[in-house]
């Protein structure tokens, strides 16, 4: 981690919690997007998926979530163009969260694989690997800005940087501590 700048304490701690969190203990290195219906809206927004769509595409008792039509939809439009490069019609659900960071969309998938020399856009499975999870993860972390944050000690604008709100901020506290812990020992 030490290409990436995560070398001091607070840091290392950090990007811990953050993956932890993120990846549910490094144990998932895709996005699931099993949403049940109502969850749909508070999460990604009206302005991403209306509740008409939630209601059609979300899990409800009996039936599955459309995962890839969630994906679509969530992380296409006119807001996944802006916001994550995304131009083609399945390119949300192609581009959909990887590695213990989750990194999402085509924009970022293009800059990710510039930077580990890895073609991401062709191969995007390769943010499932050990290895490729945590490459990405360590390089987003340090091309936003990530380490400035962990030194700061404002772990909610840390938070924030990673996940655009606070979501599961509750338990990437308690990851942080425990990282803390584990680390000074």
């Amino acid at each position: 981690m030490a290409r990436y700048g995560i070398t001091t304490p607070a840091r290392r701690a950090a990007f811990l919690a953050q993956i932890g969190h993120e990846s549910a203990g490094l144990t998932r290195l895709v996005e699931s997007l099993d949403y049940a219906a109502e969850r749909l809206v508070p999460v990604f927004g009206a302005h991403r998926i209306t509740a008409t769509q939630a209601a059609a595409l979300g899990r409800k008792p009996g039936r599955p979530a459309q995962q890839q039509a969630i994906a679509n939809q969530v992380y296409g439009g006119a807001w996944g163009l802006q916001q994550l490069g995304n131009v083609e019609l399945n390119d949300g659900w192609r581009y959909r969260g990887r590695g213990a960071l989750q990194i999402t969309g085509r924009a970022n998938y293009t800059r990710c694989a510039a930077a580990l020399g890895v073609p991401l856009e062709t191969l995007p499975a390769c943010l499932e690997t050990p290895t490729g999870a945590a490459e990405a993860a360590a390089w987003w972390w340090a091309n936003h800005g990530c380490n400035a944050l962990a030194d700061t000690g404002d772990f909610s604008a840390l938070t924030r940087r990673i996940n655009g709100g606070l979501t599961g901020l509750a338990e990437r506290v308690a990851l942080l501590n425990q990282a803390r812990v584990t680390l000074a020992a």
